[in-house]
């Protein structure tokens, strides 16, 4: 290949990957700052099992990613299956009675309770109240969390 030829390809290359610089740059979220989140502003969502509402999914200063939502659960219910994930979170009861499967074992909680859920590890909750019972979900993700589960 002659010098000519080897430019060619070059200015080639690059002008290829300036549409996938421009969707990669278009994905990045803009970080989230200090906020304020009304809870009579926030979109109820209803669900098969009761109603969600989403109040954040954004990269701040120091997560990769913070996400929080609110699930309320009618009585007998439960969102879904055990399951696990490779982000953590925090899920804090705001009402209602329920069972929550960590590690391995099956507590029951009320309001104020904080279950932490760590990175992998089964989990899961069910409202086993008479009443809806309705909680926080905090969910992070870090330079430390796995790409995948396990």
């Amino acid at each position: 290949m002659t010098k000519r030829d080897l430019t060619l390809v070059a200015i080639t290359v690059a002008v290829m990957c300036i549409p996938l610089a421009i969707v990669a740059h278009k994905n990045q979220q803009a970080e989230m700052t200090s906020s304020v989140f009304d809870w009579t502003t926030i979109p109820v969502k209803p669900t098969k099992t009761g109603e969600s509402r989403a109040f954040f999914q954004a990269p701040t200063p120091t997560l990769d990613e913070l996400e929080c939502h609110v699930t309320t659960l009618h009585p007998g219910e439960s969102p879904h299956a055990p399951h696990k994930h490779p982000d953590e979170e925090l899920v804090i009861i705001k009402e209602g009675i329920v069972e929550s499967l960590v590690n391995g074992v099956v507590k029951r909680v009320g309001p104020g309770s904080v279950i932490f859920q760590s990175s992998n590890q089964l989990h899961s909750i069910k409202n086993v109240g008479t009443t809806q019972a309705t909680y926080h979900v905090i969910k992070w993700k870090t330079a430390k969390t796995p790409k995948t589960g396990n």
